[in-house]
């Protein structure tokens, strides 16, 4: 029988054992490549999937494809680029079975969660596809996989979204007690264990904050980088990362930067952040802006028409993060109301939106002006430049644009490399150190970069 045709009744099989959700992010992208005598190798579209597959839909997948073929084989997950390569051997070995679904029984403490945050109204782009799968991951499986989790990334990225859909699939398909909080609230509630009750001693207000904080199955602690600088409190969640980490408790964190750079913290916490898996979301490109606009225009369920070129203009001229992409919308509607309900045009978008500046939204800032000019002169598109692209027509112009970024302007290497699709920080200081050494071995090289210093003009 056809291989494409197997797996074709093979996933209608399976569809109706799996929720919407799980099947579109573990299945929806796979396909089988060939059968041998004892193996069947399936193409699967990210690292994470290898594993997660390997981990939990093993047998289900084994025992379909059987039913179809008659044949047990073991089965080979690979990536795409590997088949090239002849990669036939499997990454991981078998683990114990996916415990069977039980039926939500939720906890009777109070979990802070907001229910509006769910995987299923999370906008999955290029930047956040694989922070996506690594959170429903650990929602299928708190505790046994990649513990702790820690997400970092810029504002507005999605982080706190994850760590709330997280918990929320958690409550919805198990008993398990989970608690979300901020650093703050964590440092707010240690504190006032140093309270005195009636009996004259502390001790109850201790008791009553290390139950909460370590007789549940799930911690989610957002914005970690606020605990620096609160070294009891410190001392405390180290503490009871301990005590949950040793109960195979799940433990996830987040902060707006990697582990490595929360230098305030002890070297001994930010170890721990690195035991699991980390996972950085980059801010959202060009096409998941758009993504996450009309979303929020069809969730919004606007009366008015917002046309293909609005969306394009806010897309491209409002900075990454999420709530000022959602509040650029907001204003819109609101300006078009006001200015007596007005149809929404390019115009009436450009001038609605034209101080959003001065609130950190609209950015014409010098490193969008960099960027503009030297994609003009190499001619290539700004979004090119500012993309994950690799061909040398483009990476060569980016790292020009960096070098000129860094010597023109007072912005960190951090900034700048956000500014070109969440770039890191060494990738924009490699950049600058090879533009340098090649201005000095080059000199057509060096009169190009003279010229686009005099078009950039900045002081």
């Amino acid at each position: 029988m056809n291989v494409d045709i197997i797996w074709s009744n093979l996933l209608d099989n399976i569809k109706d054992k799996l929720t919407s959700l799980s099947y579109n992010t573990w299945f929806d992208e796979t396909e089988l490549y060939k059968l041998n005598s004892d193996k069947a190798y399936i193409i699967v579209p990210m690292p994470i999937h290898k594993k997660h597959l390997l981990d939990n839909y093993y047998d289900l997948i084994s025992s379909n494809l059987y039913a179809l073929t008659n044949n047990n084989y073991d089965l080979v997950f690979l990536l795409r680029e590997e088949i090239e390569d002849e990669k036939d051997e499997v990454d991981d070995i078998l683990s114990d079975l996916k415990d069977n679904n039980r039926v939500s029984i939720n906890s009777k403490i109070n979990s802070n969660l907001n229910r509006n945050y769910t995987f299923d109204n999370f906008i999955v782009g290029n930047s956040n596809k694989f922070a996506h799968a690594a959170a429903l991951s650990v929602a299928e499986n708190p505790g046994r996989i990649y513990n702790p989790l820690f997400l970092y990334g810029n504002s507005g990225v999605g982080k706190t979204h994850l760590m709330h859909a997280i918990g929320n699939f958690i409550q919805d398909n198990s008993d398990k007690r989970v608690l979300y909080v901020t650093s703050e609230q964590f440092v707010d509630e240690f504190v006032k264990t140093n309270r005195k009750d009636d009996s004259g001693t502390n001790f109850n207000y201790v008791e009553f904050f290390k139950d909460k904080y370590r007789n549940i199955d799930v911690l989610i602690i957002d914005d970690i980088q606020y605990l620096g600088g609160a070294q009891q409190s410190q001392q405390e969640f180290f503490h009871t990362f301990n005590n949950l980490f040793n109960d195979s408790k799940q433990i996830i964190v987040s902060s707006d930067r990697s582990p490595d750079d929360l230098k305030q913290l002890e070297d001994r916490l930010r170890t721990r952040f690195s035991w699991g898996l980390r996972v950085n979301i980059s801010p959202p490109d060009y096409n998941l802006r758009k993504d996450i606009l009309n979303k929020k225009i069809i969730a919004g369920n606007f009366e008015k028409d917002i046309p293909e070129d609005v969306i394009e203009f806010i897309a491209t001229n409002i900075g990454p993060d999420v709530r000022h992409l959602e509040g650029a919308i907001t204003r819109l509607i609101a300006y078009s109301t006001i200015m007596g309900g007005e149809s929404i045009n390019l115009d009436l978008a450009m001038e609605a939106l034209k101080d959003f500046n001065t609130m950190g939204i609209v950015e014409k800032n010098d490193v969008h002006r960099i960027q503009k000019i030297v994609s003009e002169y190499f001619q290539i598109s700004v979004e090119d430049i500012r993309s994950k692209k690799r061909s040398s027509n483009i990476s060569f112009p980016r790292q020009i644009a960096m070098y000129l970024c860094r010597t023109l302007t007072s912005e960190s290497f951090p900034k700048i490399g956000i500014e070109f699709g969440g770039k890191d920080h060494s990738t924009v200081m490699h950049s600058v150190e090879k533009i340098e050494k090649e201005i000095r071995e080059n000199k057509d090289l060096a009169n190009i970069i003279e010229k686009l210093k005099n078009d950039i003009g900045i002081v």
